[in-house]
């Protein structure tokens, strides 16, 4: 999710929280085309489903890489597993794009 953040930025998530259109999230993707399974990842999201409203659209900050639902489909709302609040280290502070709590 360069330039959001890098590989070994320590972030805080957290779960029960309602997803927003905005927010970065722990996500657990589909299987690959081959079935393998995907490691959780953080992923953008951009909002619901324009037909099924409790499925999330979401992408990568790094539209280089990575996997976006333009790939995949959009992810069911148990698939949101947390949303990222901050980034603790390597240095503290809000991450970019996400949303706070109303």
């Amino acid at each position: 999710m360069l330039p959001t953040y890098a590989a070994g930025d320590l972030l805080l998530v957290v779960r029960g929280i309602r997803p927003r259109a905005g927010a970065a999230a722990v996500v657990r993707l589909p299987p690959d085309p081959y079935g393998r399974p995907r490691p959780l990842a953080i992923k953008r999201l951009t909002g619901t489903d324009p037909d099924d409203q409790t499925r999330w659209w979401f992408e990568s900050d790094n539209h280089a890489e990575g996997v976006s639902a333009f790939e995949t489909g959009s992810l069911a709302q148990e698939d949101v597993l947390a949303i990222t609040r901050c980034r603790v280290s390597p240095r503290w502070g809000r991450l970019r794009g996400t949303v706070t709590p109303s």
